[in-house]
């Protein structure tokens, strides 16, 4: 068993949720352990992009607007 902790949901998110469990055969916890663990991963995954990225070079906003205004495409 986990740890207990109060989280307070929009209304029309914890109707849902409910009714995703009821859906599924699993438990509110379950629904919401299972969002935050897929959100938490898909963070991890943006961090290790960043991460094996941090080396390349980087080009201003501005830079990036100025190329696309030559190009015609702005």
């Amino acid at each position: 068993m986990g740890s207990k902790a109060t989280v307070y949901l929009d209304p029309k998110i914890y109707k849902a949720a409910k009714v995703k469990a009821a859906h599924t055969d699993h438990s509110l916890s379950y629904v919401v352990n299972e969002a935050l663990r897929l959100s938490l991963k898909e963070d991890a995954l943006d961090y290790d992009a960043f991460e094996k990225r941090k080396k390349e070079p980087t080009r201003s906003l501005e830079s990036v607007l100025k190329d696309l205004k030559r190009d015609g495409l702005l």
